[in-house]
């Protein structure tokens, strides 16, 4: 039996208010996504199509668009996790007390023992976010998205400005926690690469206003893309069947 869609986003229209210009800014136009349950899904797009526009609207921070977001059982609030570009640590909290804000008191700690050692946290679980670097404190915030056990974990970007091979690291341990602890995931990137080393399904974006401009289902056979050589491949060969793709990264 098919899997059922978790998440149903229709965006018929989404404006921001005019600035300068005579007139209004259209950043999305008639968006429409299913997504299953359990699936990774990225979103690829060139900058200032309004990705992070997207994700505020599905997480609920801007409520000021036409159409309708339904996520899970319409009875039931679901709950959304959202790791933000910037980690937004509470400096005067360490790493576990950061992770500990987002956690009923009543949850067992083993819980954030077992997300810390995942993140290969642990050792530094009692230390402050400025001794942090940036990558660390990336995973704190993975970390604590995934703590409250959301219904969708949305990622806007979580790697941008980290250096290759500290964003490989993130990427492949987000990646280990992901299948150790499965989860609906809508994740955003401008990084080729990453979204197919990630995903289930790539869907690309044009630029604002923002709509679909060709969905692309990927085998799930994660073996067949875990070395930069079979990436690589992958990503010539949608290239090439897709060249409109090209201008949009």
């Amino acid at each position: 039996m098919a899997s059922v869609s978790l998440v149903n986003i229709n965006i018929v229209k989404k404006n921001f208010p005019a600035v300068s210009q005579a007139t209004e800014h259209l950043a999305i136009i008639d968006f429409n996504l299913n997504i299953r349950s359990n699936e990774f899904v990225c979103l690829v797009g060139p900058s200032g199509c309004g990705k992070t526009t997207l994700l505020n609207i599905i997480s609920g921070l801007d409520q000021n668009f036409e159409g309708e977001i339904t996520i899970g059982s319409a009875s039931v609030k679901s709950k959304i996790g959202y790791v933000f570009q910037n980690p937004r640590l509470l400096p005067w909290r360490t790493v576990r007390e950061n992770v500990e804000l987002v956690l009923d008191r009543f949850q067992n700690a083993s819980l954030i023992d077992q997300l810390l050692e995942v993140m290969q946290l642990t050792k530094f679980q009692h230390v402050y976010p400025e001794r942090l670097s940036l990558g660390m404190s990336r995973r704190v915030g993975i970390i604590r998205a995934f703590a409250v056990n959301p219904d969708l974990l949305l990622m806007d970007e979580p790697f941008v400005s980290l250096d290759p091979p500290t964003a490989r690291q993130v990427r492949d341990l987000l990646m280990v926690l992901w299948q150790n602890r499965p989860h609906t995931v809508l994740f955003v990137t401008h990084d080729l690469r990453e979204a197919i080393f990630l995903a289930d399904r790539l869907i690309f974006l044009s630029a604002a206003p923002m709509g679909v401009v060709t969905e692309i289902t990927v085998p799930i056979v994660r073996a067949d893309r875990e070395n930069d050589q079979a990436i690589e491949s992958f990503r010539q060969k949608l290239l090439n069947d897709y060249p409109a793709i090209k201008q949009l990264l």
